[in-house]
């Protein structure tokens, strides 16, 4: 990432508080950029890919917490809300809507450097596994590549987050339900013919799959142990 550590986006409607922030991961590495509101970092994040998002969750508009249920499935960029409340059940909302961490306000600006480094090394971690091979088969994510016994086949983003989350749980079963809400998508027969077209590029034998099964009833499952 050249000289900076990162490339953070700061989303909050209290110019004081972006400027603070901005300042503080300036004076430590980072490269910033900031949005007022969540129509202006959508609009960013749009033609810019940034290494973490620290998102208010109140704000005018579309607060950070709708912000991130209608993004985080769309982007795999890290999310750290931040809200003036620290009450137990807001935490707890703002994680099951896919944030990565959760700071309340007042923080010290020590804190919240230890947290974003803390998800950037996981996320790093996480994008070093990336590159799986088993068989004779290579997946790269990184590249949206898939190697079969000498073939290449290019990945969309939409098949990308589908094997990226069966990546992550070998053995577990996803219903077609659960990767509808991934990949934005309600419509069962489209998502069996997403999966039908991964087999190709997978599976020696699409039609006899050995790793990417379905399980009757309930979903499909990637075997990759």
């Amino acid at each position: 990432m050249n000289k900076f550590e990162a490339h953070i986006l700061i989303v909050d409607d209290d110019e004081g508080i972006r400027n603070l922030v901005k300042q503080y991961l300036l004076e430590n590495n980072f490269l910033i950029t900031t949005a007022k509101n969540a129509e202006e970092a959508k609009n960013k994040i749009s033609v810019i890919k940034f290494d973490l998002i620290v998102l208010d969750i109140m704000m005018p508009g579309q607060s950070g917490l709708e912000f991130t249920l209608e993004n985080k499935h769309k982007i795999d960029t890290p999310i750290i809300l931040l809200t003036a409340k620290g009450e137990p059940g807001e935490r707890i909302e703002g994680l099951e809507t896919g944030a990565d961490d959760y700071l309340p306000k007042p923080f010290e600006p020590k804190e919240l450097i230890l947290r974003i480094k803390n998800i950037l090394n996981k996320t790093k971690s996480q994008s070093q596994k990336r590159v799986i091979e088993f068989d004779n088969i290579k997946i790269d994510l990184n590249k949206l590549l898939i190697l079969q016994n000498g073939k290449e086949f290019k990945i969309n983003n939409t098949e990308k987050i589908i094997l990226e989350k069966m990546i992550n749980a070998p053995g577990q079963t996803f219903s077609r339900e659960s990767i509808g809400k991934l990949i934005d998508l309600d419509k069962e027969r489209s998502i069996d013919v997403i999966i039908t077209r991964l087999r190709k590029k997978i599976e020696i034998d699409p039609k006899n799959p050995k790793f990417l099964q379905t399980i009757r009833g309930a979903g499909y499952v990637l075997w990759i142990e």
